[in-house]
Order: structure tokens, then sequence, then C-alpha cells
């Protein structure tokens, strides 16, 4: 029979259905507004006046045509709506939009405008970086909602391994799929300008190769489950003093070769679905409302076809300005911000105002629209995907598991103290840390995970006697002190920040006891921080007073009895170490591990995990030889306004190693409990042509089976610009080689791997002349080099000026 259809009322389409002999699957009920059906493998709400189905129904059409219908069924009005977030819930003061989207996902970050006569659903975003930040809690359900709380972003970088990275990402996509959450607001991937940056734990490296990859892998994981991802902070949002207002004088070049590199290598690897605009204002303009970032380069440049969102009250300069409802939606939209997050009234409005008196162009709004419908049109709850609010939590907590030992860095081992084999022995713990183990940062990068393995767990769950006495002296100095900062953090609200516990005072006689009955002393220096606030120098950065006392008591008395200390560091960022790291036999750097912390750092304590992890940042001697410490945070000191990226674009081991600053541990170094031959570098070429590929092999000459992180760094000639030393350009992991194993590493350069970019030319150029490649360890543990020569200057891109100086920056050179 011939398939026909027929325009009808409702309850003769079903009985045409049926005599047409046309394959339907469902009508919908009376609460469909319009009702929905399912035809010929495509869904629609109704039929037209013409009894034709429409374009934006059709999906068996592109969702780029879809959307573009659908925007001319929609009225100013619900344009306007469509522009911002829906509110966030419980936060005073700002009357939401629509009304808040804590119904379908309690806790989520925001969400976008439903729009029910034709059928578009709200999406729900939540955050964050180390795992889906959702409410375990619901009112009225006695279920629990606990998300897996991942390693954060500075241990997952120190893996250097993509694969795994894109793994964990699998799992966190995982929790936030079937938590009916459709966009993840992650990866962070700013760089880590400065040790104090109090968000640092969330971001990857000093380096923009490093983020840009880890990023990478981590959208391309998290997206594999068919949600989205939000990279941020786009761009420059190295500081959160002021970060709502904080002006930021940066060069172009210092932009595009350091700030901006890691978002283009994760936008044109991975395609994430969203990005995310910063607080901070560039040259005098607000990110969110450059056109020259958003468009010209995220877009024209780099290809970007997704959606751009403001940071939560982007654009507004402070608290007044948010209750005002001030900031610029205008110049915002129309440099291409799509989305102003979370959305409150006053922006409505405005944008209303502006599309009547012509300010706010009908293409433009029509574009953003366009862009947002086709993110909801692809996201899970258009696909009316079934959630079930049971992700994995067994599986992703042994993938936690996983990525924390790999990314734990062995800074110090003498004399082969660790692995500690001996489990028949006591082990002292000492440090607060120790009995209160950090498994992640504050704010916007916490998780509510269902537990967190403390490090004596740990150790006991792997078999090691425990001192029993030392661990009751602890117990109840570190509840008291515990409540009390977690009753301050309560009274502060969620962006308060947290602060460093005192440790217990021991005399030195009874540090002596348990150097006595202890095999070994293990010593925890904790470290956290989190959004809204930067760290400081004195008692953070540096050791406090108590923390030096602790070091130094314990490790006389333990070595004055022959016996080893083992510092371990549950830090989220950098501390000083030079002063005292030849006080101790071991340093193992845990970072914040994530809720399998314990387990993850015992198994690198007991050698079932040979370390293989690599500093992605620079550790300075001291906090004065930080390249951007005099200028750090901006001027006037006590409230700044501007700050000028006067070291250009000599940030972390660009600096130290071009201006021979000795670091306590330089950038990608890291130990094992084996130890690695290179040999065989070759070329496919002396002569670079449109690419040249370097292979190295890489031995494990020691005892143990392990990883090797292989570096790949580049020396250019430096004819037209001030140059750095040598700037990494690739790196690669081998697989777990045992004892006399060998494998060969290949890793390619491009053109724009060989370019720098010249402001006055508006290009990326490589130099002619001789290029040194150089294979190793570490930035200065290099073990293999050779070279190869560009015979004629390359231009590998020319692009439009972009980030026009306010003054002129005078900036470092050598």
């Amino acid at each position: 029979m011939k398939k026909t259809i027929i325009k009808t009322a409702r309850i003769s389409l079903l009985t045409a259905l049926v005599i047409s002999n046309i394959s339907w699957s469902s009508l919908s009920d009376e609460e469909n507004n319009p009702p929905i059906l399912t035809l010929n493998g495509f869904t629609f709400r109704d039929l037209n006046k013409n009894g034709k189905l429409d374009i934006y129904e059709d999906t068996r059409l592109s969702i780029h045509e879809r959307a573009v219908d659908l925007v001319k069924k929609m009225t100013d009005e619900e344009k306007a709506n469509f522009l911002m977030g829906t509110g966030m819930p419980g936060f005073d003061g700002i009357k939401p939009v629509i009304g808040a989207i804590e119904g379908r996902v309690p806790g989520a970050a925001g969400g976008t405008y439903e729009i029910k006569r034709l059928g578009i659903p709200a999406i729900i975003v939540a955050d964050g970086p180390a795992g889906l930040r959702i409410k375990p809690i619901r009112k009225d359900d006695k279920n629990t909602y606990y998300c897996t709380a991942f390693p954060v972003g500075t241990a997952l970088a120190s893996t250097w391994n993509e694969a795994l990275i894109e793994k964990v990402g699998k799992a966190m996509g995982n929790e936030v799929k079937e938590y009916g959450v459709d966009v993840l607001l992650a990866p962070a991937l700013n760089i880590h300008r400065n040790p104090l940056c109090g968000r640092n734990f969330e971001y990857y490296s000093e380096d923009p190769l490093v983020s840009g990859k880890i990023a990478s892998a981590m959208v391309k994981g998290i997206q594999s489950n068919g949600v989205g991802t939000s990279i941020k902070h786009f761009a420059a949002n190295n500081q959160e003093t002021n970060r709502l207002s904080i002006n930021e004088h940066i060069s172009e070049r210092a932009m595009r070769e350091i700030y901006l590199k890691g978002f283009e290598i994760a936008v044109k690897e991975s395609n994430p679905w969203t990005v995310m605009s910063s607080y901070n204002l560039i040259n005098g303009t607000y990110t969110s409302a450059r056109k020259d970032l958003l468009t010209e380069i995220l877009r024209n440049e780099w290809g970007f076809k997704g959606i751009v969102m403001t940071d939560w009250f982007g654009g507004f300069a402070g608290a007044e300005s948010i209750m005002a409802g001030s900031s610029n939606v205008t110049q915002q939209l129309s440099a291409g911000n799509d989305l102003l997050m979370p959305g409150i009234e006053a922006q409505k409005k405005a944008i209303l105002e502006n599309i009547n008196n012509k300010n706010l162009s009908k293409e433009v709004v029509d574009k953003n629209v366009e862009r947002i419908l086709e993110l909801v049109l692809k996201s899970p709850i258009m696909e009316n995907y079934k959630y079930s609010n049971k992700p994995n939590l067994k599986e992703n907590a042994q993938i936690t598991r996983q990525a924390a030992a790999e990314g734990m860095i062995l800074l110090k081992n003498d004399k082969g103290v660790l692995p500690f084999t001996n489990k028949k022995g006591k082990i002292a713990v000492f440090g607060v840390t120790s009995y209160d183990f950090i498994s992640g940062g504050t704010g916007s990068g916490d998780v509510n995970e269902a537990y967190t393995v403390s490090l004596l767990d740990g150790l006991k769950n792997s078999g090691y006697s425990i001192d029993n006495e030392l661990k009751a002296a602890y117990t109840p100095f570190v509840a008291k002190v515990k409540d009390a900062e977690m009753e301050s953090r309560k009274k502060e609200g969620f962006l308060a920040l947290p602060k460093r516990l005192p440790e217990l005072k021991l005399d030195k006689e009874e540090v002596d006891k348990h150097a006595v009955s202890s095999e070994l002393a293990i010593i925890t220096i904790g470290r956290n921080s989190g959004e809204g606030g930067d760290r400081k120098v004195d008692n953070d950065f540096n050791l406090a007073q108590d923390e030096v006392e602790l070091i130094n008591n314990v490790s006389e008395a333990f070595h004055a009895k022959g016996k080893k200390v083992v510092v371990i560091l549950n830090i989220g960022g950098v501390i000083e170490t030079a002063s005292w790291k030849d006080k101790v036999d071991a340093i193992l750097l845990s970072w914040q591990p994530g809720q399998e912390g314990g387990n993850s750092v015992a198994d690198v304590f007991s050698g079932k995990v040979n370390p293989s992890g690599k500093l992605t940042m620079t550790f300075p001697i001291k906090y004065e030889d930080t390249p951007s410490a005099k200028n750090w945070l901006g001027t006037p000191a006590d409230d700044p306004k501007n700050v000028t990226y006067e070291e250009g674009v000599y940030v972390g081991y660009r600096y130290y190693n071009t201006f021979n600053v000795k670091p306590s541990y330089e950038f990608g170094f890291g130990n094992s409990y084996t130890t690695f031959d290179y040999s065989d570098i070759k070329l496919s070429s002396s002569t670079f042509n449109s690419s040249i590929t370097v292979s190295v092999t890489v031995k494990n000459t020691g005892k143990t089976a392990g990883k090797e992180v292989v570096q790949l760094y580049l020396s250019a000639p430096s004819k037209s610009i001030d140059k750095p030393k040598e700037e990494l350009k690739a790196f690669a992991k081998t697989k777990d080689l045992k004892p006399g194993e060998s494998q060969t590493l290949k890793l390619t350069l491009s053109p724009k791997d060989l370019a720098s970019f010249i402001e006055n030319q508006n290009a990326w150029i490589a130099e002619a002349g001789t290029y040194k490649v150089m294979t190793g360890a570490s930035s200065l543990d290099i073990k293999k080099s050779v070279e190869f020569t560009v015979p004629n200057e390359i231009t590998v891109e020319k692009v439009k000026k972009a980030f026009e100086q306010e003054t002129p920056i005078k900036e470092l050179k050598q």
C-alpha cells in the first residue's frame, strides 16, 4: 500500500496511520504541547497548516538546518530568554529570568531556556574539573547522588599520559550523562603564570602544549558519552584576586604563544561543544566582549563551531554591578559570546531594548540563538535520554585510583628508601594532613563524593602497621581543629577559602620515643586552595614555623636511630622545598589525588606502582625567583585594578632555562624506581620540508618495570625576535617497560611547531637556519640531541591584528 501523510486531527491521524501502513512508534499524551509523533524514523510534533512536516522537526536534516528554521519561528522575547541562562539557584539577591533549574538536577550550575511550544527542552550544565558537582542529598528523596572525586588537574597532567586521561574523561562523562547533565563545565586549562594562583590545582601546567594535549584528551573522553564540555576560562584567567575586574596588559605575542596555545590545541584536536569566556579584561576590554578573541581567533582562525558562554556573571565589574545588571550585553553578544550565564532579568530587558532600538542587530541575535539551538539539538535531553541516576561509581573509583598513582611524582629517593616493603615494623605517621588527607580543592572544583580513602586507611589496606600511640595523640587534635575550620567555612559560604590546619606540637622527647618503636617516619605536608582567592607566600608557599619544627624534630630523632623519613606532599600547587628537602630521605608528591587518594599513595609507597609522574611546572628555590613575582596581582597592591605581564613569553621553564635561574625541581622532573637509557636519536630528514619526525629509543636499564616520559625540546634561531632557550614541542610516554626492554618512540614536528609569532608581521614565522632537537627526561636532563636546517623562512600563518594595547608594554628580553 502507498505510504501517505494525511492532514487530519489527532484521532483521525492515528486511524490514517494504521490504514496507510505507515511505520510509527508512539503518539504523545495530552501533556505534550504540541503532540509528539515519531514517524518513519524522524520525530515531529504536529503537521503545519499545509499538512507538511516543519523543517526543525525533521531529524533526517542536519542540526544546523533545523536550528536555522527554529530561529525563524521564535519571537524576540523567546530569543532574549534563550540568550541567557535561567538563573542561579540559591544566589541571594539575583532574580532568575525564568526560574531556577534546581528541579531536574539539584546542585547543577545552571541551564538554558525551555520553549515548550517548539519542543525545545532546557539543557543542564554543571561543574567541574575534578568530577561532576551536584547535590548528593535531595529533598524528600532517600537516594544519594554521589559522584567520583577524580585527581585534581595538576595530578592528572603529571601523568603525561593522554590515553589514561581520555579514560578518566570517559568515566567522568559517564557520571555526567547518567545524572541527567548535558554539559560539564570543564576542563580548565589556564596557564600557571604564578605559583600563588588559587586555582592552579584545577589547571594543568605552566606550558601550553601540556595544557592543550591533556585538555584535548579529557574532552575526547567526556564527549565520547554524547555529552558536552566547556573548556575554560578563555582566556588568561591566571589570578583570582579581583578576578571580575582585573585589567591584564598582555602583548599579542604572549597571548598567542602562551595563553591561547593550549586552547587552540584543544579546539582543533577535540572539538569541545562549548567554550567559557573568562572574567578578566585584556588590554581594557572584557574577554566576553572581545570580538578579536571570540570571533576572529576562536571561530575564524581555529574553526570552532560550538557556543561561547560567559563565566557566571562574566562582564560585571563586581557585586554592585551584578545587582545593577550593568554588563554590556550588546558588546558581549556582538563579540560572539552567545550565552550569558547565569542570566538575570536586567540582561533580558537590555537585550530587548537594544533589539528594538537597532543597537543589537537581528543578524547577531539570530546567529547567537542559532548556535545555542545547535547545542540543545544534539544534547542528551533533546534525544530524550533516560538517564539512570546510577553511574558506574565502583568502576570509576578504580580509574581514579590508577590515574592518581600514575600522576604522583617521586621528587627524592635517597638510597632507595622507597618502595618501603617492610610490613612488619610500625610506621610513625606525623602531620595533621596525614589524618585529614586532602582529596581536592574547594569552590567549583570540588566534588561531593561518597568517601575519601585516608592516608592511614590506604596504608592499612596495603598491610602496613601504624604507630597507634601516635595516632591516638593526633586524632582528637585533628578533629578539633578540623571542626573549627569547617565551621569557619560554613559561615563564609560557598567561596570560603580553606585555611591550613595548625600542627600538633610534639616535644622532642615524645618524637624520640616514636623513633625507637617505629621503623620509618612519614610526614605529610598539606595545602589547599580554591576559587575566589589566591595563595600567600608566608605560611602557604613557604612552610609555616610549626611545619619546619616538625620536619626538624622528626628527622633528627629518626636519623639518630639510623631510620628514614619520607615526606608526602598532599598539595594542589607549588610550595617551597629547597630549604628542607635535604633534611629528609624521600619526597613523594601525591598532589590532591581524589577520593581513592590513600590507596593510590600506598600503591606507590609499596612499589605496587612504579612512579612515572613528571612535573608540569617549575618548583623555584624561592618565590622571588618566579618571573611574574614582581608584578603579581598588579597595582595598586591593596586593591589591584591593572596587572602587566612584563615577563612576556618567559613563563615557567622558558624563563628559568633562558636566564640560568636554578630551580629546586625543574619542569619535567620526576624520579622512578628504575632507570632508563636513551639511544639512537634519528631524524626523518636533515632538512625540514613540510614536517619532520624524530625517533628515539628508550631502554629500561634497571630491575623494575616502569614507564618513562620522553620530552622533546626545540631550540630555534632567534635573528628576528628574542626567543626562549628551548621550548617543549612534543612528548610521549612509553608503555610499561620490563627490565631490559626497549621501545622506540616517534615524535613529529609541524611548521607551526617551529614558528614564533612576529607581531609586526601579524604572522607565525619559522626562521631559516639551524634548529636543535633535544630529547630528555626533563627540561634540564637532556639525553640526546640532533640538528636540522630550515633552508628558507616559512610564513606558516597570517592572521588579523588582535589585542591592541592601551599602553606600550616593556617586556623581559635576553
